[in-house]
């Protein structure tokens, strides 16, 4: 029996649209968590008291490579749902930045509570651990801290939970499952990243979004999450700290006679030639 052209139409028109991320009947959206650290200002001029740095009158802000990050999970939440929490470990005075996380659109913020400096080894495993209590399917970090630079965290959190890695990332799609472009042999390399996964950013062509008034102001009622976890002992510890030597000061040369010796001084002590 045939059926009319119409009743196919309409039946056809009746039928349900079914995103990729839907599997069985379940629609699997990620669970996504962004860590951020607060650092000094990178403008800030730092000051030696004793053997420690004093950081008593420098502002205090969210590490520039973590921005990066939070706008990479922000765009994967967007691009495929789920939520976004922001993680950071540190003192009261660290929910600053989470509630910039916040103001910029992030669903929750956590804090582990620790009054004790830690070395990398403790830190990545008291991030682990919370990474592991959050339920996250993909983690995004700044490919390193403003502060120490040494660019550890995402790749050694990656190897404690067992994750996939993917580093100095500067952009990702997530159309599908997750990939990313990241520096490689030659240009820009594009990879395809199995979840779960850690994702260290870089600075990418996106421009990093602010926080608009409303979000500002639901950011100021938000309520942090604060969690304690058992840190491992630190093995390192800072013997001394000291500001590098001061530069000295720059020479000045006039008049064409003066090229011969600029020259030689560019290849013999600039080593620019």
């Amino acid at each position: 029996m045939s059926i009319p052209y119409a009743v196919v139409t309409r039946f056809m028109n009746w039928m349900p649209v079914v995103h990729p991320s839907v599997l069985g009947g379940v629609t699997r959206m990620p669970n996504i968590v962004v860590l951020v650290k607060q650092v000094p200002d990178t403008n800030a001029k730092i000051a030696i008291s004793g053997e420690t740095v004093d950081l008593s009158a420098v502002k205090m802000v969210m590490s520039p490579y973590d921005e990066f990050a939070l706008e990479t999970a922000l765009l994967h939440k967007e691009a495929a749902g789920g939520e976004v929490t922001a993680l950071t470990v540190g003192g009261p005075a660290a929910e600053k930045i989470l509630k910039d996380a916040k103001a910029m659109g992030v669903d929750n913020i956590v804090r582990i509570e620790t009054s004790d400096s830690m070395d990398t080894n403790a830190l990545q495993t008291v991030l682990k651990d919370a990474i592991s209590s959050l339920g996250a399917e993909v983690v995004y970090c700044g490919k390193s801290a403003a502060d120490t630079g040494a660019g550890s965290t995402g790749p050694g959190v990656a190897e404690r939970l067992g994750w996939s890695s993917a580093s100095n990332v500067v952009s990702a799609s997530f159309d599908g499952g997750l990939s990313v472009t990241a520096p490689g042999n030659g240009g820009n390399v594009r990879l395809s990243v199995p979840l779960p996964a850690v994702v260290s950013c870089d600075k990418g062509s996106f421009k990093v979004r602010k926080a608009n008034i409303k979000g500002i102001m639901q950011a100021k009622k938000a309520a942090v999450d604060v969690r304690a976890i058992e840190a491992l002992p630190s093995t390192a510890t800072v013997v001394n700290q000291s500001l590098p030597p001061a530069k000295p000061a720059g020479k000045s040369y006039q008049g064409g006679e003066a090229a011969a010796e600029v020259a030689q001084l560019l290849r013999d002590e600039a080593n620019v030639l």
